[in-house]
């Protein structure tokens, strides 16, 4: 059995479904064993970021790894930004990076490349085969660290390794689920809780967002006059019957400062403290007020839904019923469009069950807040803050899903990011309907310009932040990588153009015009 072979057994009794995959030269071997080794799904995309986001999205969606293949450190680099993102989620992955022959690496070839450089800032754990004997046994390696630390692994796989006789799949070893939190914490964060010293908030993030922990929360909340709050880019949030409400925490750090105003302490589960996605002059990069006492019953390691049930059970909340706040009311959008108008619409026509991917950026706000007015949806946002991250982790949740439908909710300016997504969702015929928010401008900075105090921006930053001259074509462009698409410049038009999309199989844009 050649190297490559045994690799990919490996990874199929390991449980990996899907290896998305922009091979080249260096990953022959491992294409060809695809046709020899059966059970391991392969996904082409057209450019590694969607390769990366892809998988993030599919792993988002399971809670297992997927596998990617990439072309050699500069492929790698290419899908940077999106394993980012993936490590801000703490999404497990096994990215598989070709590398040349062991012998032919001391040559200093055109793509030769420092490829552990880059791969480790956004892995958790990076290694390299060292024979085609043992490559199985380290993949077995890379897949155990990325299931404990769920943080992307990489896997740096020689070519000879991989077309060389000698490999034999290897035994995959049990993983050990998450470390509990510490009794006595919560003993000491129940206490104070029970004091009816103050007012507490719970901030849930990671873990903790699993519908057992936002109820275990909610409960707390509600015996001991608290409120519980979300992370601000959380990697995935269900909403449901059953299934309390919470608010985000807002992006702007005095947003932040406001709503913590009146809490007397900020509890941690499975979240860090709040920070500033950057620092502006005047505010702290750690956004609480003063008078905050902080306070982790769990860190992003350890088993936040379990702590929250302990939590729940030493403050006699576990029998507390839970609230049920009225839904926010949606009004059917109509005349021109806004981002209000675009995330009502999404509302009003989502099918049951649906997947949200929402990269709106300066529109993408607009959905959280009526999205409990939805029917039961998982949403996946930007955890990272890396753009072009949409339509990519659209395209593996719709695999890793296939009975539910995926609505991307999308920004232009980052759609141009990772379009080629558009490609492998025609190639699959997955049901994913993107919505672009065209506004022609990069949005977000045009806000941050105003917050800068620029008004009124002189022509090159304000050449900068427009899309415009020309404007792309995105129904243009959805039609050039296989996918229907229309335009709707109205609330009526965005309407009819959902419900349409949501009736028919396969991948749809729409694009909402601004």
């Amino acid at each position: 059995m050649k190297g490559s072979e045994s690799l990919l057994a490996t990874a199929v009794a390991a449980g990996v479904q899907v290896c998305f995959a922009n091979p080249g030269t260096t990953e022959i071997p491992l294409v060809e064993a695809f046709d020899q080794v059966a059970g391991l799904r392969a996904v082409l995309a057209l450019s590694e970021g969607v390769v990366t986001g892809a998988a993030d999205g599919h792993a988002r969606m399971t809670g297992a790894p997927a596998m990617t293949l990439l072309h050699l450190g500069p492929g790698f680099a290419n899908g940077i930004a999106n394993l980012h993102n993936a490590r801000r989620a703490r999404t497990p992955m096994i990215n598989l990076i070709g590398e040349h022959a062991s012998w032919h690496q001391s040559a200093d070839a055109p793509l030769t490349s420092d490829i552990e450089s880059l791969a480790g800032p956004v892995s958790g754990w990076v290694s390299r085969t060292t024979s085609a004997a043992t490559a199985a046994a380290e993949f077995a390696e890379a897949h155990r660290a990325t299931r404990q630390q769920r943080l992307p692994a990489a896997l740096i796989a020689a070519a000879d390794h991989m077309w060389a006789e000698g490999g034999e799949p290897a035994e995959v070893a049990a993983v050990p689920g998450p470390p509990a939190a510490d009794d006595q914490q919560i003993a000491a964060i129940a206490k104070l809780l029970t004091s009816g010293r103050g007012r507490p908030a719970l901030l849930l993030g990671g873990r903790a967002l699993a519908p057992d922990g936002v109820r275990a929360a909610a409960r707390i909340a509600a015996t001991v006059g608290g409120e519980v709050f979300a992370e601000r880019s959380p990697a995935r949030i269900d909403r449901a019957p059953g299934i309390p409400p919470m608010r985000p925490i807002p992006y702007f750090p005095e947003d932040v400062l406001r709503v913590l105003d009146g809490f007397s302490h900020l509890v941690l589960v499975g979240a860090r403290t709040p920070v500033s996605f950057f620092g502006y002059e005047g505010l702290p990069s750690f956004p609480v007020p003063d008078g905050i006492a902080v306070h982790t019953l769990a860190d992003v390691e350890q088993d936040a839904v379990e702590a929250l049930r302990a939590l729940a059970e030493a403050t006699g909340s576990a029998a507390t019923e839970l609230p049920v706040p009225e839904p926010p009311e949606v009004a059917v959008p109509d005349g021109a469009l806004s981002a209000a108008g675009i995330a009502a619409a999404i509302v009003r026509t989502q099918p049951e069950n649906a997947i949200v991917v929402n990269e709106g950026v300066s529109s993408g706000a607009a959905f959280p807040a009526i999205a409990a007015a939805a029917p039961p949806h998982s949403e996946l946002t930007n955890t990272g803050g890396a753009i072009g991250m949409g339509m990519p982790v659209a395209t593996g949740a719709a695999i890793a899903c296939p009975d539910r439908p995926v609505i991307n909710f999308q920004a232009d300016g980052s759609a141009a990011y990772t379009l080629q997504a558009l490609w492998t969702q025609a190639r699959e015929q997955l049901d994913v309907t993107t919505v672009i928010c065209a506004n022609a401008s990069y949005g977000i900075l045009r806000a941050e310009l105003r917050r800068a105090g620029i008004d009124r921006p002189g022509p090159a930053a304000a050449d900068m932040t427009s899309l415009a001259e020309p404007t792309v074509d995105w129904t243009a462009a959805a039609k050039g990588f296989g996918v229907p698409a229309t335009r709707a410049t109205t609330g009526a038009e965005l309407l009819e153009a959902l419900r349409r999309a949501h009736a028919e199989p396969g991948p749809h844009l729409v694009e909402a015009v601004l």
